[in-house]
């Protein structure tokens, strides 16, 4: 299969997606955040010396779901219907693990608004919590699941 976000002469364009039908669309991506034990406690206990790390962390990715094609280049501007961003803490990565949920109704799906959110999300934990433990690693970022429009339904495995 050919990659679409090239013409046949190798240049990046944006694709045309004004032929396909408008469909109901949705898109989930996860990801996570590991760290050090203290790291986790200091967000679990609320003693972030920035504040409520998950809170933040939740805004930062439906934020970033919204302007996903300011920062992707090829991406489409589309009308979200949806945006939900959940974070769970994990003691046994020990971390945090994100989950994003994207909806719209359009003709194109919305995986990359889902993977910025996530992308978003780790990196505002990051970012937050980055004066006691800079080896954090955010990670594991990727598709859960993809329904709508002409491809139908994917599920990672």
């Amino acid at each position: 299969m050919p990659l679409t976000h090239f013409d046949s002469d190798g240049q990046a364009h944006m694709v045309d997606v004004s032929g396909k039908e408008t469909t109901s669309r949705i898109a989930v991506a996860t990801g996570y955040v590991r760290m050090a034990a203290q790291t986790f406690d200091i967000i679990s206990e609320g003693r972030a010396k920035k504040g409520d790390v998950l809170g933040v962390a939740r805004l930062a990715g439906i934020m970033a779901a919204k302007k996903t094609p300011d920062l992707i280049p090829l991406c489409h501007p589309l009308p979200i219907t949806k945006v939900s961003v959940d974070l769970t803490l994990d003691a046994d990565l020990p971390g945090v693990q994100i989950e994003a949920t994207v909806k719209t109704t359009g003709q194109t799906g919305v995986e990359m608004e889902a993977l910025t959110a996530v992308s978003a999300a780790g990196l505002t934990v990051y970012d937050m919590t980055k004066a006691v433990d800079k080896s954090m690693e955010v990670g594991g970022i990727r598709v859960l699941l993809k329904d709508g429009g002409k491809s139908g339904r994917y599920e990672a495995q």
